[in-house]
């Protein structure tokens, strides 16, 4: 389970939730990015991220006490 969220000026913009491998736009400037990001891989990309390289690292720097 994961998630990436983005926001600007104090407010939500876009997110990224793992369980469904999709971004979910919070408003119509943020669906401009949605559909880029999808048509462009970043979807996949975040993913990867989430599955793999990040509780990878949580796991190294946990270590580190």
């Amino acid at each position: 389970r994961g998630s990436h969220r983005e926001g600007y000026d104090g407010r939500d913009f876009i997110s990224f939730d793992l369980g469904f491998g999709r971004f979910m736009a919070a408003d119509s400037a943020a669906e401009i990015s949605r559909r880029r990001w999808e048509q462009e891989g970043v979807a996949e990309a975040r993913t990867n991220y989430l599955k793999h390289v990040c509780p990878e690292w949580l796991r190294k720097y946990v270590g580190y006490g």
